[in-house]
């Protein structure tokens, strides 16, 4: 077992810029590393398990889990809410693990204030067309969900920069490299700590 202290590594950026891939490299190619599990309110998509991507429960629980003070971060996302539990993340920091964590820029203000020592990373599409595609050929959403999501990129990207919550952007161009971005940095930082 590692005796070093782990990291938590945050994951943010807008709907379609691809985190979502990068973080599932992470876990493949990453000894060490496990997926942060969020709690929601929002319902299942397709074949989604309970304790796999999410931890689904209705608002009742999740204003439970609120009153105990339960959460590291919470957000409310397109009329849903979301929130990552606390001991399990610092157990897996505690036992030298790599906590990934993919949450929303609201999420990762209250990180960065409740474990500044996280390594936060911000996902930026090559353009705005290139986002609208990608969006697009999800073929999961309406178009008005799209439309949504794209007007909030912009809100999220400039408070990301704005803020000074995150230690890097990377613009994910071809993903391939992006993924070896974000592990190179993650790399750079467990050596420095």
């Amino acid at each position: 077992m590692n005796t070093a202290r782990g990291t938590l590594l945050v994951i943010s950026g807008p709907s379609g810029t691809g985190k979502t891939s990068i973080c599932h490299a992470l876990l493949e190619q990453v000894p060490e590393t496990v997926w942060s599990v969020s709690v929601t309110t929002r319902p299942r998509r397709g074949h989604e398990q309970d304790g796999e991507a999410y931890h689904f429960v209705d608002e009742g629980r999740f204003d439970e889990l609120l009153a105990e003070d339960a959460f590291l971060e919470h957000a409310t996302y397109l009329g849903h809410r979301y929130g990552t539990l606390k001991a399990p993340v610092e157990q897996a920091v505690a036992r030298g693990q790599v906590v990934v964590m993919e949450i929303d820029v609201q999420g990762a203000a209250q990180v960065a204030a409740r474990m500044p020592d996280s390594l936060r990373i911000f996902i930026l599409p090559p353009t705005p067309e290139t986002l609208q595609a990608r969006l697009a050929g999800r073929r999961t959403e309406t178009a008005e969900l799209q439309a949504r999501r794209l007007a909030r990129a912009d809100g999220e990207i400039a408070f990301a920069r704005a803020e000074g919550i995150y230690q890097y952007f990377i613009t994910n161009d071809i993903l391939k490299d992006s993924i070896d971005e974000v592990i190179g940095i993650l790399k750079q930082e467990r050596e420095r700590t």
